[in-house]
């Protein structure tokens, strides 16, 4: 049975599409973009700001969700320029600190309102 995910906490969906649905104990979150919580816009800065509010976003719907970092098992992280991948790596970095989800990172012809960086993941429990 699938159970729809929605928190205020994270930016809302911007399109016909949950935030995450969790079937089981796996988590799906849709992917997220740079959207300030608060008031729905881009947030300023770079590649490193953007990764940073990416996974803050994730952190939120994780949380809401009962997962946490730990528990996600692979992500897959589109960039504008493909050239950012090491500081958006450095950031990422900081989130995830052992037994690494799988990934996949590609350069997308284009994102979302414009962004640098969207991240999605999926997440189990044991």
């Amino acid at each position: 049975m699938k159970k729809i995910i929605v928190t205020d906490k994270s930016p809302r969906a911007i399109g016909p599409y949950s935030q995450a649905v969790e079937v089981g104990s796996t988590l799906y979150i849709s992917g997220q973009i740079p959207l300030d919580p608060v008031t729905n816009e881009i947030v300023r800065g770079g590649i490193r700001e953007q990764t940073e509010q990416v996974l803050k976003n994730i952190g939120l719907i994780l949380t809401a969700a009962g997962y946490s970092f730990a528990d996600v098992v692979k992500t897959t992280c589109m960039l504008a320029d493909i050239n950012d991948f090491a500081a958006m790596n450095e950031v990422y970095a900081k989130y995830f600190v052992k037994d690494f989800p799988a990934r996949s990172t590609f350069q997308a012809a284009a994102l979302p309102k414009g962004v640098l960086v969207e991240i999605e993941v999926i997440a189990a429990k044991k």
